[in-house]
């Protein structure tokens, strides 16, 4: 369970829940969440009594949003099967919010059957990742920005949200340019409308991020530029902005006063408000 911010300063109690199934066949070159997945196709009716099994132990009242994250795409009938969005419509029904994670080239016909099939609001979150063209034409995602428009517009014209994940640190972007791009790659995402936009460190550990460092085409994010990301997209009144700090211990940082800064992007993520940022001796910031 966790505390999340929406447009205009409401917070929401938000259980997140994760379905295992069939991996994403986008395959991103950042991506690790197939570690996470099966071989094959879902099986019918796993992901309904995955959550179900889940729900036994929640409080549904003490909730008011379930995302449901299956590490691949919600609408791709390949990661969910046709025969469970009924039930998994029905085990959401208590739920005052929902959402689901899915590649814009899914979105269509079968997200509006599913936002008609729940009580609530329907809130599909899709990775824009970056808008610099050169590396968005690198990184596998299969992507062209038309697509995503369209995609975006399709689901605030049928009254559903958009939420976005952003990264920082994006294989072959300079890495002096890589808070700027992360920047602009978020504007861009709130302009289509996002309500809630995450903005996500790219992490080692999958094996193509270490061969890519090897040839110089990545660089691992620090903290810093994590939170000099989030600052200057803070102005963002509209939207709201966070700072995804999963394992965010990860990212190269001063020992001394790394604890500080991710209390204070854990401090804004929830707030909205920005504090001081902390002068630090050891590291000279």
């Amino acid at each position: 369970m966790e505390t999340e911010r929406r447009p205009g300063g409401r917070i929401e109690k938000t259980l997140t829940v994760f379905l295992t199934g069939a991996e994403c066949p986008f395959t991103c070159s950042f991506c690790d969440l197939w570690r996470w997945t099966i071989d094959g196709p879902t099986t019918p009716g796993a992901p309904t009594h995955q959550l179900a099994e889940v729900l036994k132990e929640v409080d549904a009242a003490s909730v008011d949003r379930i995302k449901l994250y299956n590490a691949s795409n919600f609408f791709d009938p390949r990661a969910v099967p046709v025969e469970d969005v009924d039930g998994i419509a029905a085990l959401t029904a208590p739920f005052a919010s929902v959402t689901v994670e899915s590649h814009a080239a899914t979105i269509g016909p079968k997200t509006v059957s599913f936002a008609r099939k729940i009580p609530a609001r329907l809130e599909v979150a899709m990775g824009l990742e970056t808008i610099h063209p050169a590396a968005s034409e690198q990184i596998n995602k299969r992507l062209e920005l038309a697509r995503f428009d369209s995609a975006a517009g399709f689901l605030l014209d049928n009254g559903m949200d958009l939420r976005v994940f952003v990264l920082l640190g994006t294989p072959y972007i300079p890495v002096d340019e890589s808070v700027d791009w992360t920047v602009r790659t978020v504007e861009y995402a709130a302009s289509r409308g996002a309500a809630v936009v995450s903005i996500i460190p790219v992490r080692g550990g999958n094996g193509e991020m270490e061969r890519l460092q090897a040839l110089g085409h990545y660089t691992p994010p620090t903290l810093r530029q994590l939170e000099d990301a989030l600052d200057r997209c803070s102005r963002f009144a509209s939207t709201v902005v966070t700072a995804d700090l999963w394992d965010v211990e990860r990212l190269g940082a001063c020992p001394e006063c790394a604890p500080a800064r991710i209390e204070r992007m854990r401090h804004f993520n929830v707030t909205g408000q920005l504090v001081p940022r902390t002068d630090c001796v050891m590291c000279q910031s």
